[in-house]
This record gives C-alpha cells, structure tokens and sequence, in this order.
C-alpha cells in the first residue's frame, strides 16, 4: 500500500505524518504563520519546487537507462509536476507575480549530502530522499489548504494533496523495487531522521521546504 493508498480514504482530513507519509516529524505551526506572511514569495518558490521536480525524475530517467522499471512511472511523474507547475504559475499570475529568479532553500541541498556516493545505494538514497520531499511537500500542501483565506489559493492546496502523497509512494515504491522492503524501509527511516533535523534548523526566509 503506497502513501497515496493511505491518505486517500481521509482526503485532505487528518493524518498522522509518520504513518502515512514516513515522516520523522510534523511541520511547526511558526512555519504556517511565517508562511502567510508572504504568500506570493510562497507561491514564486512552490512554481520553482514544481519545476525542479519534474527535471529530477527527467534527469533519473537519463541517468540510469539500464533501470527501465523506472522509465513509465517517472515520465508519468514528471509530466504530472510540469502540469502543476502551470497550476501554480497561473495561481502566481492571479495575484499579480511573475516568474522570476529566487534564493533557493537549502533544504534539498542539505538532505543530498546524505546520499551515498557508490550505486545501487545512490540510487536507493535518491529515490528515498525525492519520496521524502513529496511527503513534506504534501503535508504542507495539507497546512496550507486549511489556513489560507484565498478560496482560490486553498482549493489548489486541496488539489494537489494526493498527488504529492502518490508521489511519495511512487518513489518508495520504486525503491522497494530496486532492493527489497525491508531494506527500503530501514534506509527511508535513517534519511526521515535526518529530513526532521534539517526541516527543524530554521532559515530566514519564506519557502516551501524553509
């Protein structure tokens, strides 16, 4: 059973972020409320956050040509993530913004250090660390949706929550293929640890994964 499988009989209801989406944590409420301070800064780094994600599973498609499990579920993925990204990038227009260049977080930076260097373990660990980030992202999603007065801005959120928690499932599915589930899992609960630990460390600005 995937994330997405977990999430889908509450919706955008309660959950607990360990048990649907491996999470080592639950995002502070500060984040939220810093969150909704700038929504369009938010909004400039969600389009970003789509972006890059559909360039990841682009990118593991060419990097391991010879893993042909992974060819139909990341082009699906991708395809998925570019048509979010337009979701968001009309969102962005609503409200008056533009694409443009951003800071980016040093999130996803910080969680790559933990990736092993030697294959097939590079390979586990990438996909367990996007699986990780779509969890974060859903989770969030899920925040958002429920705070923010836009109707408009809350309806997108709701929208993509279980996509993100498919996802999520998607590359730990993927991960499981690769090596067994056990071992999957057992690696995927090392990287949430560290996931929380670099989630927790605050950083001065208004992103997504801040």
């Amino acid at each position: 059973m995937t994330g997405a499988d977990r999430l889908g009989p509450k919706g955008a209801g309660g959950y607990n972020p360990r048990a649907v989406l491996n999470l080592a944590s639950k995002t502070d409420p500060a984040w939220v409320e810093s969150a909704l301070s700038d929504l369009d800064e938010l909004l400039l780094d969600h389009a970003h956050c789509e972006r890059k994600a559909a360039g990841v599973a682009l990118r593991l498609m060419f990097r391991y040509p010879d893993r042909p499990f992974l060819h139909e579920p990341l082009s699906r993925l991708a395809r998925e993530e570019l048509a979010h990204y337009e979701e968001v990038l009309r969102a962005l227009a609503a409200r008056g913004g533009t694409l443009r260049r951003q800071r980016p977080s040093p999130y996803a930076g910080k969680l790559s250090h933990h990736i092993r260097s030697a294959e097939p373990e590079r390979l586990l660990d990438t996909l367990l660390v996007c699986a990780l980030i779509e969890a974060r992202s859903c989770e969030r999603f899920k925040l958002l949706a429920e705070a923010v007065d836009d109707p408009k801005l809350s309806a997108l959120y709701h929208g993509l929550l279980a996509s993100e928690a498919r996802h999520h499932g998607s590359y730990l599915d993927l991960a499981i293929q690769l090596s067994d589930e056990r071992a999957a899992r057992a690696r995927l609960l090392e990287l949430a640890e560290h996931e929380a630990a670099i989630i927790a460390d605050p950083a001065p600005m208004v992103r997504m994964h801040a």
